[in-house]
């Protein structure tokens, strides 16, 4: 049974820092791209980032491009988020996501919910002004 579950997120106020965390178990991590969305009240899920199955290559957004940095550790099936100078508009739920490595990274469907196969159930960040 595929799981994903996030952790660490929380309210924090601007300019602060919080690190996110996506325990993986049911599928063989290190065959798979991870990639982290976002979703606010009202809005569509969003691309934030993803790092490739061996940790060789990362996207960002280019609204977190030189904040947030993704890592994975695949010895622990998990993967990070970790978000610094954080603004009002990073407010959402945070989801990480799961995509078998196949396609390859370079594939534009690495920024598109439909390209992933599996979720988590998301992890709040609240960034206060």
């Amino acid at each position: 049974q595929v799981q994903l579950v996030e952790s660490g997120g929380g309210l924090v106020q601007a300019g602060g820092s919080l690190r996110l965390s996506c325990a993986a178990s049911g599928f063989t991590f290190s065959d798979y791209i991870m990639g982290w969305f976002h979703q606010a009240p009202g809005k569509e899920r969003e691309f934030v980032g993803a790092i490739s199955w061996n940790a060789i290559s990362r996207a960002y957004a280019d609204s977190v491009k030189g904040r947030f940095t993704i890592t994975r550790d695949n010895a622990k099936n998990t993967v990070y988020l970790q978000m610094n100078s954080l603004k009002p508009e990073d407010t959402a739920a945070y989801h990480c996501a799961a995509r078998y490595y196949g396609p390859g990274f370079d594939s534009p469907s690495v920024r598109q919910t439909s390209g992933y196969a599996y979720w988590g159930q998301g992890t709040q960040v609240t960034v206060s002004s």
